[in-house]
């Protein structure tokens, strides 16, 4: 008999993905007197030891900022704001270094809550108004 041996092998490359984002609902309301305050969860896997940082743009309201998103129905809006705690002092938004969320990865999902409020401000006609955030992950 004849032995010998042969190698195996795999490489695996620095990857996130965004497993999912749940749908921020500020539920019905009425006349927009006092803060509406909710929550959602985005969930991301990266591989272990993967630097990386969440961002959530502007939304796709017409004249959206990070500061100042915008949920539409019609040309009727609702402005609103995302943060990455649960005070709601710090904002949410898509620079790196700047106002994402940075994490590294362990191989597993990792969730992180963003904390949304609807202000204060002149109520709108009622109607259901929508935005759309990407969640953009830079590793």
């Amino acid at each position: 008999t004849a032995t010998s041996t042969m190698t195996v092998q795999m490489t695996i490359a620095a990857t996130c993905l965004v497993n999912s984002a749940s749908t921020l609902n500020f539920g019905t309301q009425g006349v927009l007197s006092t803060n509406v305050d909710q929550t959602s969860t985005v969930q991301v896997t990266c591989t272990n030891t993967t630097p990386y940082n969440i961002g959530l743009d502007a939304g796709t309201g017409s004249g959206a900022t990070v500061a100042t998103r915008k949920m539409t129905s019609g040309a009727t809006t609702v402005n609103y704001t995302l943060y990455s705690n649960s005070g709601r002092t710090t904002l949410w938004g898509n620079t790196v270094g700047t106002d994402t969320v940075a994490a590294t990865g362990n191989g597993a999902a990792q969730s992180y809550t963003v904390y949304g409020r609807v202000p204060p401000q002149a109520a709108p006609a009622p109607g259901t108004y929508t935005d759309t955030i990407t969640v953009t992950v830079t590793y």
